[in-house]
């Protein structure tokens, strides 16, 4: 048998090889073709280390995937990533998959596909150790739809997850190396207005102009930002208009919300609802959709022990691994939601996701391989 050490280190090029692989496929969440065939790709590296995968279909979206060995019993570590990125299709072929000085560029290369290369070879050194019982102790949600909020998904995340004694979510580190031990809840809506064309030098007494209710809504909905600190409201994305001389018939606005507690989050939905029920353009109909969907991932007690082992492990291997706070969403706010101390940030290093200029620290890979699996043989003493 091997140290996890050795064999990671004589792995480093061959997961490059496997990060490239999964890099130069789109997979955004729309595009279900090439989510699916991400997920192919790695189902078909852990059927080769005797992982069971249960596959839940989705129509609109990619598929879901469920792995773990097929002789665990009551696995008590979940670990949670997803499969989608942010990139429309097309993305690789005008950028893919590129090694510069110390740095893999290219669509989705630390968010996430970096963390898959990261938990599949920790499971493999796991296995080369002889570390079989840490490995039966892991049940592996891999998700199709976490850019755009886990419609499909977040029930399966949360059934899953009852029962866990932990949550390793594969998140990206920070560029520094930070893990995340707190993340912020949010919502998503989408507000329509429907009013009525006419020509704005004619007739324009016989128009209903969306443009003119949608502004008032904005002004309210933005006025939010004041409720109670740790409210955050922010209308961006506006659309609306035909022409110039035309009074506007439709418009539609996106509103991000953010929150620092659930209780926060039933306010500000009651009272998004209370200003959208009601029209300041009389003829205006107006329609909303949306909702408060990530509770806050919380730091709690549980959380802080689990945090506190982390640490312990990384010393160990002579790093020194903050934890942080973001506004950022995840699924992490999931399990921590049904009450399973969930620590996120285990993946990589790496910057700039959802960007041109991605990347990934190539020597975050071994790194961060070998912590996972130390985390998880600790969490399975």
């Amino acid at each position: 048998m091997v140290s996890l050490l050795d064999y990671l280190q004589s792995k480093e090029q061959e997961m490059l090889i496997m990060l490239e692989r999964l890099v130069n496929k789109d997979s955004g969440s729309h595009c279900k073709k090439g989510v699916d065939a991400i997920g192919k790709i790695i189902s078909n590296e852990y059927k080769l280390l005797n992982f069971g995968v249960d596959v839940v279909e989705q129509r609109e979206v990619g598929n879901h995937l469920f792995l773990r060995h097929k002789d665990a019993k009551n696995p008590k570590i979940m670990i949670l990533g997803h499969l989608d990125t942010v990139y429309k299709e097309g993305t690789v072929k005008e950028r893919p998959f590129v090694i510069r000085g110390t740095r893999a560029y290219g669509p989705g290369v630390i968010d996430m596909k970096g963390s898959h290369v990261t938990l599949l070879y920790a499971i493999k050194a796991l296995i080369e150790a002889g570390e079989d019982e840490a490995v039966k102790n892991v049940h592996i949600l891999l998700n199709s739809d976490e850019e755009i909020g886990s419609n499909t998904s977040h029930v399966l995340i949360e059934n899953v997850a009852l029962g866990k004694q932990y949550a390793l979510i594969m998140e990206p580190a920070r560029s520094d190396g930070s893990i995340v031990s707190s993340r912020r809840g949010g919502g998503h809506y989408e507000l329509k207005v429907y009013g009525k064309a006419s020509h704005a030098g004619i007739a324009p007494e016989e128009g209903i102009s969306a443009i003119e209710e949608i502004s008032h809504k904005i002004i309210k909905l933005q006025r939010l930002n004041k409720l109670l600190e740790g409210v955050n409201v922010n209308v961006g994305i506006v659309k609306g208009g035909e022409s110039a001389n035309v009074i506007c018939p439709y418009a539609e606005a996106v509103i991000d919300i953010r929150i620092d507690s659930i209780e926060q989050g039933n306010l500000v939905d009651q009272e998004i609802k209370k200003i959208c029920s009601i029209a300041d353009v009389p003829g205006a109909v107006i329609e909303l959709k949306g909702g408060i969907h990530r509770s806050p991932m919380i730091k709690g007690e549980g959380t802080l022990k689990l945090l506190e082992m982390i640490q312990e492990v990384s010393a160990e291997m002579g790093l020194t691994i903050k934890d942080v706070a973001t506004g950022g969403n995840s699924n992490a706010s999931f399990t921590s939601n049904v009450g399973v101390p969930t620590i996120d940030g285990l993946g990589p290093i790496g910057g700039n996701a959802h960007s041109d200029h991605e990347y990934l620290e190539i020597a975050s890979l071994v790194e961060r391989s070998l912590l996972l699996a130390k985390i998880i043989k600790r969490l399975s003493a």
